[in-house]
């Protein structure tokens, strides 16, 4: 008998838990429970998003044409240069050893020309008395035409030896800062194949230029003369403003993902902005002020049982408790709002974004398969906008 009362009672229970939810989940589909937003007046603004680095809009790499071992740097890092500055020296010890060994071939030269010209001379007055042959001549002008080509010769290589003993003092070719020092005393450099990079100076830091790599898909909005505003990660609350000086024909791909850079000139009087730094960039492509605006959910929002229409709409609920439609012309947006136009529309209209109960689209929807199971709420589509 115990057993019997036990088991009536265990089948009353789930009898009572499953009409609960029954009812629960009738008057769910009966009344959704819509989240609405207001629709609101104000200012937009459209924008491609980008990332990019800062550099400076002239920089110079100082090299040395000689090789040998730096013996004296007279800059650092961070300090300011003029032009035609000293600021390193390679040791002149064999170069100078050169261009005396350059003046020594110049004299030998010299000799062996006077010499030459001296036996031309004398082959010459022997030639009018017909003592020595024609031959003999000109062999005596050949070897006098030779000797003065030897004295060009040695002349050039003092200058080069001369020239190359000048180029062991490294002098700044513009104003500028120096950014890099590759180098320090007692290093030896190699200039045989390349010139090794010794000094970066930068010419103006000032102003700046930020390089952005710019998806394929969204270059065909950027342009000469357009505004940019950045971010840095060393200043994250400051936003800085640029505009858009290049758009290079030239493309790049990374990842599969075709790029094209675009330079951003931008104005630096503080000093704030350093080169390598990463920006976040914003193209402006097109603004309004003194609009209607909208959550993007408002726009995606359809309720159940209603057919997708290619003509944007918003949703309102009427004074009979059901959905109605307003239909709207929408503008720009910046990824979270849209620019609407509509007849009846004006600012604090409540439109609706999901629901969160009940049937409706899939916008925000919450629903439950089981008695048994756990309810949660489901949202799609960007940050929630606000609920009223």
């Amino acid at each position: 008998m115990k057993r019997r009362l036990i088991g009536l009672a265990a089948t009353g229970v789930v009898v009572v838990v499953l009409g609960v939810w029954a009812y629960r989940r009738a008057k769910g589909e009966e009344a959704p429970v819509y989240r609405f937003a207001a629709v609101e007046r104000g200012s937009l603004e459209a924008a491609v998003t980008a990332t990019g680095t800062l550099s400076a809009m002239r920089t110079v790499q100082v090299g040395t044409q000689v090789s040998g071992q730096v013996s004296a740097i007279y800059v650092d890092f961070n300090d300011r240069v003029k032009a035609g500055q000293l600021i390193a020296r390679i040791d002149p010890t064999l170069l100078d050893q050169a261009v005396r060994d350059a003046e020594a071939g110049l004299e030998r030269s010299q000799a062996e020309s006077l010499k030459a010209e001296r036996e031309y001379a004398r082959t010459a007055r022997l030639r009018d008395s017909a003592v020595v042959t024609e031959s003999e001549f000109n062999d005596a002008e050949y070897a006098r035409a030779v000797a003065q080509a030897g004295v060009k010769s040695a002349r050039v290589t003092l200058d080069r030896a001369r020239q190359n003993l000048a180029y062991t003092s490294i002098y700044a070719p513009i104003d500028g800062i120096v950014v890099e020092r590759d180098v320090d005393v007692g290093q030896t450099v190699a200039a045989s194949l390349q010139t090794p990079q010794l000094f970066l100076i930068a010419h103006d830091l000032s102003r700046m230029q930020v390089l952005a790599l710019v998806d394929e898909s969204d270059i065909g909005a950027i342009h000469a003369g357009q505004s940019v505003r950045f971010t840095v990660q060393a200043h994250p609350d400051e936003a800085f403003t640029g505009t858009v000086q290049q758009v290079r024909l030239q493309s790049t791909v990374k990842e599969n993902v075709v790029n094209y850079t675009v330079v951003v000139q931008v104005a630096n009087p503080k000093g704030k902005l350093m080169p390598g730094m990463t920006a976040t960039v914003s193209f402006i492509t097109g603004s309004a002020s003194d609009v209607l605006l909208v959550p993007n959910a408002a726009l995606r929002f359809t309720p159940a049982g209603v057919k997708g229409d290619s003509t944007p709409a918003l949703w309102t609920v009427g004074t009979d408790g059901k959905p109605a439609s307003v239909r709207v012309r929408a503008g720009l947006t910046d990824g979270q709002k849209t620019q609407v136009e509509g007849t009846g529309l004006r600012a604090g209209m409540q439109v609706i974004v999901g629901t969160t109960g009940g049937t409706g689209s899939g916008t925000a929807t919450g629903t439950t398969s089981s008695p048994f199971q756990t309810q949660r709420q489901q949202t799609q589509g960007g940050p929630p906008p606000p609920t009223f």
